[in-house]
């Protein structure tokens, strides 16, 4: 895959997470991207970060914001793909620290007919909360630094850190959309058209991940693993509002006992003007 690639980083009111992964996006070894910071609706001082990158980072940086009504992670993602350039998307949470080679390691396991999904290391609160308030730059430690973290109970697993080949062994789930990581996932442009994008109707935490890789699954496309390859460093945060997930849940078991592709209310329910780029 040579073609450019666009990032897609969803946030919400963590302007501190949002200036890390930005500065983690900025040291990246490919050089051919771009990024949109899909904000569901925050304060200024989210702005205010994207604004202060902008002038010096290496590639086209954009804001795409939307008023805030409650949770529409879903919505977001849409109208950045509209304002979006890439033939490849990776979709990134805003807490989520990408190392220098995630984006090289996504290009080389993009192929036609599938979707990457990758995985993530999780921080402890306190380490979070040091890496925040100090600044520092976990995507630039060595390993000999993360296993000091892990040894003293900082981070969950090593795991995402390590870069294998593993070769067929990434096709095994090509048929299984369970355990897929929403905050570490590469969909090319193509495909996010054929699904019409993520489906709006989720207004609420959970599973609108798991209903676009289904309906993708419905159209064909396959899952890649991109475990041992694309780890991202994953900043501790509370848990999410989980109220409303019965709902969620009714509406992914729907799309589960179908073979529906298009979400209902996706891309083309949406206009390119209606998303405000910055």
């Amino acid at each position: 895959m040579s073609g450019l690639i666009s990032v897609i980083v969803a946030t919400y009111n963590r302007p501190d997470a949002l200036d890390a992964v930005l500065r983690s996006l900025s040291r990246q070894t490919d050089a051919n991207y771009e990024v949109l910071v899909a904000d569901d609706g925050s304060k200024p001082d989210t702005g205010a970060v994207v604004a202060n990158w902008q002038a010096g980072f290496r590639c086209r940086l954009a804001h795409v914001w939307q008023s805030d009504n409650g949770f529409r992670l879903a919505e977001i993602r849409n109208r950045a793909i509209l304002a979006a350039a890439g033939d490849y998307c990776i979709f990134l949470d805003g807490d989520c620290i990408a190392r220098p080679n995630f984006l090289a390691a996504h290009r080389a396991l993009a192929r036609p007919g599938r979707f990457v999904t990758g995985n993530r290391l999780l921080m402890s609160q306190s380490l979070s909360e040091q890496i925040l308030k100090q600044k520092l730059e976990p995507e630039t430690w060595t390993l000999g630094q993360w296993r000091q973290m892990r040894r003293t109970d900082q981070i969950n697993r090593l795991a995402p850190l390590f870069s294998l080949a593993l070769g067929p062994i990434r096709n095994l789930h090509r048929r299984d959309w369970r355990g897929a990581q929403g905050c570490n996932l590469g969909i090319w442009r193509s495909d996010l058209a054929t699904v019409d994008g993520f489906e709006g109707g989720f207004s609420s935490w959970g599973r609108e991940d798991s209903d676009i890789l289904i309906r993708l699954m419905h159209a064909g496309v396959r899952r890649k693993d991109g475990r041992m390859a694309t780890g991202v460093l994953h900043l501790w945060h509370p848990e999410a509002d989980r109220s409303r997930l019965q709902e969620n849940e009714r509406r992914l078991a729907e799309v589960l006992s179908g073979n529906r592709i298009r979400a209902v209310q996706g891309l083309s329910a949406l206009h390119q003007t209606n998303a405000q780029p910055v």
